[in-house]
């Protein structure tokens, strides 16, 4: 029996079985999904497990949003050109899951999802996270960015903030699922699955 590219094995009813479970998760993969939240709340760690565990490919906004430079996150894109790049890249995948943030990027884009996965996690927790993470890159963390974090929940400062995503979403045609907390990969990676499985 052919599935997609692959010859698959199905003279038993356990391998027929085994087909028709990959064939119907497969059908139910062939959308958009989108995690968003605040930096250091695992959007990426979360895209890429959903990415790897369904098949499909893994796209990431900072990869858009942020120039190459060494060191990176140094000099932005220009908004009109980030767009459009992403949408051509999404456009160019059957099936995709995106990661980070996509406010203010263009209604074509921002509506184009299949469902959107909103992750929170206390703002200590996000902060050790990211701080962590930028000496083991960097050799150091930067108090300014460290405290842009820790300000998203009361949205004091400049860029992304609580509020902000709370509008946005608000104004989405797409199903929103909101995983509060600092849960495992796995047990998000669960829920994801059962919406999208329930959506197929």
């Amino acid at each position: 029996m052919s599935f997609g590219d692959e010859e698959v094995e199905v003279a038993s009813p356990v391998g027929f079985a085994r087909v028709f479970a990959e064939s119907a998760f497969k059908m139910a993969m062939l959308t958009r999904v989108l995690i968003a939240g605040a930096s250091g709340s695992g959007t990426t760690t979360q895209g890429q497990a959903l990415a790897t565990r369904a098949g499909i490919v893994f796209l990431d906004t900072d990869d858009y949003y942020w120039l190459p430079t060494d060191p990176p996150f140094r000099s932005k894109q220009d908004p009109a050109v980030r767009a459009s790049r992403l949408l051509q890249d999404l456009q160019n995948a059957p099936a995709a899951v995106l990661a980070g943030s996509i406010l203010n990027w263009g209604v074509e884009l921002e509506d184009s999802f299949s469902l959107i996965v909103f992750l929170t996690v206390p703002a200590e927790i996000r902060v050790r996270r990211l701080r962590e993470r930028e000496i083991r890159r960097f050799g150091r963390a930067d108090p300014a960015f460290l405290a842009w974090v820790a300000q998203y929940d009361e949205g004091t400062l400049e860029g992304r903030s609580r509020s902000k995503h709370e509008a946005w979403l608000a104004q989405r045609r797409c199903p929103v699922l909101r995983i509060d907390g600092d849960t495992s990969t796995e047990s998000r990676l669960a829920q994801v699955l059962g919406v999208l499985g329930s959506n197929s």
